[in-house]
């Protein structure tokens, strides 16, 4: 199943300790492993459940630069013909996981690579060179992404209880949201 979290804004001194409280949350969601990446913009968490590239599938993984960093839950069913257009257009792979053709996809595509995807899938691409952070999910939403802005930070995950444990987030009920629900 895999699952992750972070958050990109405020990134205070503990933000080890921040993200892997977020990140023992969803621990049901990947007891094989689990990864951080914090700089100072951004604390990227998570929880891997092994299927594809038992080896070599880790992340948070990052491109070979480490300039492009990604979190990713789901399965893209295209990614080995889209991997052969990468590889046919210089990119260079480490893995045969369809994480780093995401990221690959990224690197060529930018957004518009989301048009290229084909799959069930949730995903948090940093990219230091630009300072952005791209968050996707499948159009169905078969893989949750979940987020909130607290202060000046962005503050995600694929279960909303990961959200809960960051300590900018005030647990309080939000009558206007629930009259709408």
């Amino acid at each position: 199943m895999c699952g992750f979290c972070g958050y990109a804004g405020d990134i205070p001194e503990n933000s080890e300790v921040i993200l892997t409280n977020m990140m023992n949350t969803i621990i049901h969601r990947g007891p094989d492993s689990s990864g951080q990446y914090i700089d100072e913009d951004v604390a990227m968490g998570f929880r891997r459940l092994s299927i594809i590239d038992l080896d070599m599938g880790s992340q948070p993984m990052t491109n070979e630069n480490d300039d492009v960093i990604i979190t990713f839950n789901g399965e893209i069913y295209n990614f080995k013909e889209l991997r052969e257009d990468l590889i046919a257009k210089g990119h260079i792979f480490k893995n045969n996981s369809d994480t780093e053709t995401l990221i690959h996809s990224y690197e060529e595509y930018g957004e518009d690579m989301l048009n290229k995807l084909r799959g069930m899938f949730a995903f948090v691409i940093w990219d230091k060179k630009t300072k952005t952070l791209l968050g996707a999910r499948d159009s169905f939403g078969i893989k949750p992404l979940y987020y909130t802005i607290c202060d000046d930070t962005l503050i995600y995950g694929s279960e909303i209880k990961s959200i809960l444990k960051h300590p900018l987030y005030k647990k309080e009920l939000n009558e206007t949201a629930l009259e709408n629900y």
